[in-house]
C-alpha cells in the first residue's frame, strides 16, 4: 500500500522520485492518526535524499523497516544494568482548569520557575493542581508565556483551525525553501560513506534537531553540537549525542562569540532550533550569518510556524500535540478523561528527519546548482501533515522488541550498557554507523575535526 505521506513530502522537499522506497516489517503503534506510517515516510525521505546525494545519476534503493522506525521514535536503545534518569520533572504534566486542561512543560530551570511565580506557589504538585484548577486554561496559558514559561492550553483541531496561530499554520509549506546563488568548490563524494567531510553546526537540543544531526552523523557528517554552560538534557543524553562532538560556548562572552563565528564561517551546514528571534537577539541574525558564510545550508526549526503570532513563543512537541487538537482528539477516539497524547514524541521525531531531508538535499541543490539553500521547518506544521491523515484503527498493536530488533554488539557509555535497536534505514553499500559514542554535554573542544 502506498504510504499516505509521501506524495506530499518529496515535493514539499525538492526530492527526485526517481530513489525507491521499499517497506518492510509490520505493526502500528496504536493512535488515532497514522505515526507508524509517518515514522516510515520520514525515515524514506531522509533515506532518498542520502541516496540521491550518494549516487545522483543512478539513486540507490532505500528500504525501511517499519518496525524498527517506530521503536526509534519511541527510544533507540534499552538500558543495560542502569536506569535513565527520570524524563520530566516533579511539575510537568497535564493539569485540568476551570474551563478544560492545560500542560505545563517545567523541565528547564527558568520554564519551572515562571510557572510557578504565575501560580504564586512551590514545587508542589498537589498545590498546583489546586490552583490550576481555578484558572482558566487561556488565560493560565498566557500568563505562563508572559513569563518566560511554557505551556499550552488543549484545543480541538476546529479551535486551533480558528485560531490565528494555527490558521497560519495552515497556510504554510511544509519546508520554506529559498536558495541563493553561492560559489562552492567541487568535492569528491564517497557513495559508502556520503556525508564525511560535511561540517555540521548543531545547535539543538530537545529533540527534533538532535534527531536530524544524529542521522547526518550516521553517514559521515562532523556533527559539533554546540551548548550554552547552563543547559543540559539528562534523561536524552544516551539518544542524542549518538555520533558527535559536544563542545560548549557562552555567547555573552567576546572570546567566545570570535570562536563561533569561526564556526559558521568554515561550517557547511548550520542546524539550530532556537525560538526564530533568538540569534537575532544574540546578533547571529540571517544577515550576519550569510554574511560570514554565503555557502552554508542554513536549515532550521520551531515549534509553532514561521507566519503566525506564536512564531516566536517558546514550545516543545507535548505542547505542540496539546495546541494542534491532536492530545484533544486522542482523547475523544479513546473514550479517554483527559488529553490523550501521541504514542511516541512523533512530531520531534518526524521534524527531525524531515530536517535531514533538507540538509542532504541542500548539499545536493549546492552540487549540482551553486546555490547555498536556507530551509525552515516547525512542529505545527508537521503536526498539520499527521492531523491530516487520521487512522482507521485506533486499536492497533505493536509487539515489543525483541532480540532480533537489536544490534547484537552492546555500546559502551558513561552510564552503563547500551543495547541499541537496528537502524530502520538500509541502502546497498551504504551502512549507517556512527563514529562517535553518546557522552556528556561540553567534553569536546570547539573545533570541526578538519580544523583542530
Amino acid at each position: 500500500m502506498m504510504n499516505p505521506f509521501l506524495p506530499a513530502l518529496f515535493p514539499a522537499l525538492g526530492l527526485s522520485t526517481d530513489t525507491r522506497i521499499d517497506v518492510v516489517g509490520d505493526g502500528d503503534l496504536p493512535s488515532a492518526f497514522l505515526v507508524t506510517d509517518l515514522a516510515t515516510a520520514s525515515f524514506g525521505v531522509a533515506g532518498a535524499a542520502v541516496a540521491a546525494y550518494a549516487n545522483p545519476d543512478a539513486p540507490k534503493p532505500v528500504q525501511i523497516d517499519r518496525r524498527l522506525a517506530s521503536f526509534w521514535y519511541q527510544t533507540s536503545f534499552q538500558p543495560r544494568g542502569w536506569e535513565l534518569p527520570p524524563t520530566w520533572d516533579s511539575v510537568a504534566g497535564d493539569y485540568r482548569t476551570a474551563d478544560g486542561w492545560i500542560r505545563l512543560h517545567t523541565n528547564a530551570n527558568a520554564h519551572r520557575a515562571a510557572a510557578l511565580s504565575v501560580l504564586n506557589l512551590g514545587a508542589d504538585r498537589d498545590a498546583v493542581t489546586k490552583k490550576v484548577a481555578t484558572w482558566s486554561a487561556t488565560e493560565l496559558e498566557s500568563a505562563v508565556v508572559a513569563a518566560g514559561g511554557c505551556a499550552a492550553e488543549m484545543r480541538s483541531p476546529e479551535a486551533w483551525a480558528q485560531h490565528p496561530n494555527g490558521a497560519a499554520v495552515a497556510t504554510e509549506p511544509l519546508v520554506h525553501m529559498e536558495t541563493l546563488p553561492c560559489d562552492v568548490a567541487a568535492k569528491s563524494v564517497d557513495p559508502q560513506r556520503p556525508l564525511k567531510g560535511v561540517r555540521v553546526l548543531d545547535l539543538t537540543k530537545i529533540l527534533a534537531g538532535p534527531t536530524a544531526s544524529r542521522f547526518l552523523a550516521a553517514y559521515g557528517a562532523d556533527v559539533l553540537r554546540i551548548d550554552a554552560p547552563w543547559w543540559d538534557e539528562p534523561s536524552l543524553l544516551a539518544e542524542v549525542t549518538l555520533g558527535k562532538r559536544c563542545a560548549g560556548l557562552d555567547l555573552r562572552n567576546e572570546d567566545n562569540r570570535n570562536c563561533f563565528k569561526g564556526l559558521i564561517a568554515q561550517c557547511d551546514v548550520m542546524l539550530h532550533g532556537y525560538r526564530a528571534d533568538a540569534l537575532e537577539r544574540l546578533g547571529f541574525g540571517e544577515e550576519e550569518r550569510r554574511a560570514l558564510n554565503p555557502r552554508m545550508i542554513d536549515v532550521s526549526h520551531n515549534a509553532f510556524g514561521w507566519t503566525g503570532p506564536w512564531k516566536n513563543r517558546r514550545g516543545y512537541d507535548s505542547l505542540v500535540q496539546m495546541s494542534s487538537g491532536i492530545a484533544d482528539t486522542g482523547m475523544h477516539c479513546y473514550g479517554a478523561d483527559k488529553p490523550h497524547p501521541l504514542p511516541a514524541q512523533a512530531l520531534d521525531h518526524a521534524t527531525g528527519y524531515f530536517l535531514a531531508a533538507a540538509v542532504v538535499q541542500g548539499l545536493s541543490r549546492r552540487r549540482a546548482d551553486g546555490v547555498a539553500t536556507t530551509a525552515r521547518l516547525s512542529l505545527s506544521r508537521t503536526a498539520r501533515l499527521l492531523v491530516d491523515h487520521m487512522s482507521a484503527d485506533s486499536n492497533t498493536t505493536m509487539a515489543p522488541p525483541t532480540m532480533d530488533d537489536t544490534v547484537p554488539k552492546i555500546e559502551k557509555s558513561l552510564w552503563g550498557d547500551i543495547a541499541r535497536c537496528r537502524f530502520p534505514v538500509q541502502m546497498p553499500g551504504c551502512a549507517a554507523a556512527w563514529d562517535f559514542p553518546v557522552g556528556e554535554l561540553r567534553t569536546s573542544k570547539a573545533k570541526f575535526l578538519e580544523a583542530a
